[in-house]
């Protein structure tokens, strides 16, 4: 409710349940206290209209630091709770598996704040391996006493800043992986923003050195996906210069691919670190493609000092300004081009001067709609229909059409948006031939699209199983395990369920129970009393798919249905007799 009561002020006043967090900074002349005070006031008043009460032994006002879900903010950046920090490393040495479970639960809560923590409790974590015996050693306290300390010293972690770029730097071990995600601040300083680690899975460790840092690339990339993804330049940093060219290799086994596909999603660019570099370089410059000023990537448009003729064009056009700025006469550019084709040169011949000369020398089909075409000034329009608004015709002029679609497609205020909204957006404006499909290919081979897009994975229609149509005819089964042992030590049920009548009929079975027995069970409980069922419905269970129960079907006549792969729901009448 909260939340919903103070969403139009999210901006400086998110909530958390029934907590809210004010924050403020100078602007507009005044100082932050006085922007603070105004934030202040619009949400007591938000607060007033819907009559929440704040608890003022728990408010704290004007405060240069807050403590929020755990940690403590302020304009510096987040910095792990004292307190927690005081209880981890006043916590004293476990004396067996239950008391270091207890302690390293409390210290993973924080283990964004250290750097390398898989790699610092990894000795610890071997004493909790099943059936390890306990033996505390000296590297245990050592890394014991590791841990504290390094969180005892934990850094002020950056706020993210999501106008500026991010950087990764990624690292792997023989027994674990680690990253840090990391930005340049307003001051040009490198700031951490949080440290990821974890220790290898047994497979893992058998990986080559190569797979091992490409292992942490993925596990950074997919912790810090949410600030990543979509990012227009991002550097990865690591200390294996081959990975620099891991994207290239000819030769890739099947986990590289599924890695190298998953690494397609980002935009990123791997750069070599040596161990004894401690200081990274600069971030990557953002993609030139995106760069508003670098509007077209397919001709270079001349200068042109007619400001006012030119903006004036972009208004009348509806060409968004910010992508047809003064210096690129886009009018002049598409009445140039007329020139050059035949085609409708011709029309604007005729429209200019319609004799019996200009209107022979146009097709049939063209002089049967000419009534569609005018001239608006220079520029050549053109209208589907009689109600239509005309259109700017585009000539046979590829760079030019490029440019256009580029524009509204590739450009900041285009968005990338899909094919159909992209041709709807154009075509208010523009028209040439075959538009439709110019602008499918052209965003079927964006490559940013390709990056960023959601995997649009088609879902087959649901296929219901047919409805009985009398009793017995279509029977489902299943087996129930795990209940209390019988005087003959069976511990499971065999159920029946007649699916138009719901009658049910149960068998005890033991846990070993095999594919013949549960034939027999069959022929007994069901054929004996009620006939052979026209289809049965089951589960995947290998005693209801064995070669057994599909030759004992065959010679009967009877259909097995089998339940969809892991989708119990199929067969959801006997799981709701279950």
């Amino acid at each position: 409710m909260v939340s919903h009561v103070l969403r139009p002020l999210r901006a400086f006043a998110p909530s958390y349940f029934d907590d809210i967090f004010v924050h403020s900074r100078a602007e507009d002349g005044l100082s932050a206290v006085d922007v603070h005070l105004r934030h202040l006031r619009k949400v007591f008043e938000k607060m007033r209209e819907n009559k929440l009460y704040a608890n003022l032994k728990k408010c704290v006002f004007c405060a240069p630091e807050i403590p929020e879900l755990g940690c403590y903010v302020s304009k510096s950046g987040v910095r792990a709770d004292p307190e927690t920090i005081s209880s981890i490393c006043s916590w004293p040495t476990p004396k067996n598996q239950t008391e270091l479970r207890q302690w390293l639960g409390l210290a993973n809560y924080l283990h964004k704040y250290t750097k390398d923590y898989a790699g610092l409790i990894q000795p610890m974590s071997s004493l909790l391996k099943k059936d390890v015996a306990w033996n505390w050693r000296p590297e245990h306290q050592d890394a014991f006493d590791a841990v504290k300390k390094s969180l005892a010293s934990a850094p002020v972690l950056m706020l993210p800043d999501t106008s500026r770029p991010f950087h990764v730097v990624c690292d792997a071990s023989d027994f674990a992986i680690g990253c840090t995600l990391m930005q340049f601040d307003a001051e040009g300083r490198e700031r951490v923003v949080s440290y990821q680690s974890r220790q290898m899975k047994p497979a893992e460790k058998n990986y080559r050195v190569h797979d091992k840092e490409l292992l942490a690339m993925r596990y950074a990339l997919i912790k810090f996906r949410v600030y990543l993804l979509g990012e227009q330049t991002l550097a990865v940093y690591t200390d294996h210069a081959s990975l620099r060219t891991a994207m290239k290799s000819p030769h890739l086994s099947q986990r590289m691919a599924r890695w190298l596909s998953f690494f397609a999603e980002y935009n990123f660019v791997v750069h070599y670190k040596p161990d004894k570099n401690n200081i990274l370089a600069d971030a990557l410059s953002r993609r030139p493609d995106y760069d508003p000023r670098r509007l077209t990537r397919h001709q270079d448009i001349p200068d042109n000092d007619d400001d006012d003729d030119d903006c004036a064009t972009c208004v009348t056009l509806g060409i968004n300004a910010t992508v047809s700025s003064p210096v690129l006469p886009l009018r002049q550019q598409i009445a140039g081009a007329y020139e050059d084709d035949a085609f409708y040169a011709a029309i604007i011949r005729y429209l200019r001067n319609p004799t019996a000369d200009t209107l022979a020398k146009l097709t049939r089909p063209t002089r049967d709609a000419i009534t569609r075409y005018d001239l608006d000034g220079d520029l050549l329009t053109y209208v589907i229909d009689t109600f239509d608004t005309p259109r700017v015709v585009i000539p046979a002029d590829d760079d030019l059409r490029a440019r256009l679609v580029h524009e509204y497609h590739d450009a900041p205020a285009g968005g990338h948006l899909g094919r159909e909204k992209t041709f709807a957006a154009l075509s208010r404006d523009f028209f040439w031939p075959r538009m439709y499909k110019w602008i499918r290919k052209w965003v079927s081979s964006c490559e940013i699209c390709q990056r960023v897009k959601s995997a649009a994975s088609k879902q087959a229609p649901l296929r219901p199983l047919p409805i009985a149509t009398s009793a017995w005819r279509s029977v489902s089964m299943d087996f129930i395990f795990g209940l209390p042992r019988d005087a003959e030590g069976r511990t499971g049920v065999l159920v029946f369920v007649d699916r138009f009548s719901k009658m049910v009929h149960l068998a005890p079975v033991a846990a070993e129970v095999t594919a013949d027995e549960s034939a027999e069970l069959f022929l007994d409980l069901v054929f004996r009393h009620h006939g052979l069922p026209e289809s049965t419905v089951s589960d995947r269970d290998p005693r209801f798919t064995s070669a057994f129960w599909t030759r004992l079907f065959a010679l009967l006549g009877t259909r097995l249905l089998m339940s969809t792969a892991a989708h119990p729901e199929t067969d959801g009448q006997t799981e709701r007799v279950n």
